[in-house]
């Protein structure tokens, strides 16, 4: 073998030759198993997007109201800056944060490509705030959590969250692993409609962990994807808005693709309560500098739709009945679930698109070969994939199944 192929086969003297191969995304190959499976009776369970009672993920009527308009009136496509969309950040602050903490000269926000994008925004001001912390995630989660703070350098612990005995969260598993935590460690909560769980903390529960953050003086980074669509837009944000208003110093990453159904605009924002103004004004100089680096500018069109909507009084209206329309129908299917089949009955306590079923990955497997259902052999499903006729279908498939 001569040199040039010793180097080729030891991966020396090559750009990528230290790279490794990596796994396929799961959820990726069952969207693709789905396409090509013939059957008409099959059901998708496994993407995380709303869909109809038609199977579709529509536009929403808003939306495409607010695009007539920029298309109509938007006088130019140049750069807005790092920041984004200033408008959009102030308006959509007053949904999310409510007035108070969204007039408080602490609080700064910026635009971000979607929940994700604020996420790694948010994990690269912690890791240049203060690297030398960890940062404690529950089990299971959003699989692209972990991933997004180990990047930015952060140290990741778990801790307990979901119980699959009784499809709620194993508070006081999470809480004793929580009392680990040292002071200046990052906590990442969902505030609200748990991906993938479905679980819930109680109002108990969420004042019981603001007394452990003040207790620990531990920072509370929130990840809000789905406001909205579990109680409504309200009662969704409202534990959110109160750990921010409770914790010096806090972190929220905000999602507008699933409640505004603008999925493959990527519109998110990103929100950090500093310890004063002044340290407020800082923070915002590096999440400016951070943002420029990552992205440099986030993608105008789907904020500056949302900025119409918030603006007007109609449109604001229009997309609040048709999110309510969604909402409704999630929990509609839900309620059917739990009442369709005792060992789904924790569902009915959940909250939000999605819910983790006790079934064992070679039911997954099972159900997606025999019967064309297609979930994550996690056994969490997409509710918002079922229709109201093909639930009693698909609770006859999965009952032989089901654990407990």
């Amino acid at each position: 073998m001569n040199l040039d192929a010793r180097l080729a086969d030891s991966g020396c003297g090559h750009l990528f030759g230290a790279l490794q191969s990596q796994p396929a995304d799961a959820l990726l190959g069952l969207i693709a198993l789905h396409r090509q499976d013939p059957r008409p009776t099959k059901i998708d369970l496994g993407v995380g997007v709303y869909r109809n009672d038609d199977g579709e993920t529509p536009v929403m009527a808003a939306v495409k109201a607010a695009e007539r308009r920029l298309a109509e009136n938007q006088s130019t496509k140049a750069y807005l800056g790092a920041e984004g969309d200033a408008r959009f950040v102030d308006l959509l602050a007053l949904i999310v944060l409510g007035s108070a903490l969204a007039s408080d000269e602490a609080v700064s926000g910026v635009q971000t490509p979607g929940g994700t994008g604020a996420l790694r925004l948010g994990a690269e001001l912690v890791a240049r705030g203060k690297g030398n912390i960890a940062v404690w995630i529950g089990t299971p989660t959003w699989p692209n959590h972990a991933p997004i703070f180990r990047e930015a350098g952060l140290e990741v612990r778990r801790h307990p969250f979901f119980d699959p005995a009784t499809g709620g969260v194993d508070f006081p598993a999470m809480m004793a692993s929580l009392d680990e935590a040292e002071a200046g460690d990052v906590v990442l909560l969902h505030g609200c409609c748990h991906n993938p769980t479905g679980a819930e903390f109680s109002a108990e529960q969420w004042a019981a962990i603001n007394s452990l953050l003040a207790d620990k003086r531990l920072i509370p980074f929130i990840d809000l994807a789905y406001q909205g669509l579990g109680r409504g837009l309200e009662r969704d944000a409202a534990a959110t808005r109160a750990v921010v208003a409770a914790a010096p110093e806090a972190i929220v990453a905000y999602s507008c693709d699933k409640n505004f159904g603008l999925y493959r605009d990527r519109v998110g924002a990103l929100w950090v309560k500093a310890a004063s103004g002044k340290a407020a004004a800082t923070v915002r100089q590096n999440t400016l500098v951070l943002a420029r680096c990552l992205w440099s500018m986030p993608p105008d069109h789907g904020a500056a739709a949302v900025r119409e909507i918030l603006e007007d009084e109609l449109l604001r209206a229009s997309w609040r009945r048709e999110l309510e329309e969604m909402r409704s129908r999630i929990a509609s299917l839900r309620t059917a679930l739990a009442r369709s089949e005792p060992r789904l009955a924790p569902l009915a306590d959940q909250g939000g698109m999605f819910a983790m079923l006790p079934l064992q990955q070679n039911a997954a497997q099972a159900l997606r070969a025999n019967r064309g259902i297609y979930l994550a052999d996690s056994g969490r499903i997409n509710i918002a994939g079922l229709r109201a006729e093909t639930v009693a279908q698909f609770v006859a498939a999965i009952a032989p199944y089901l654990e407990r």
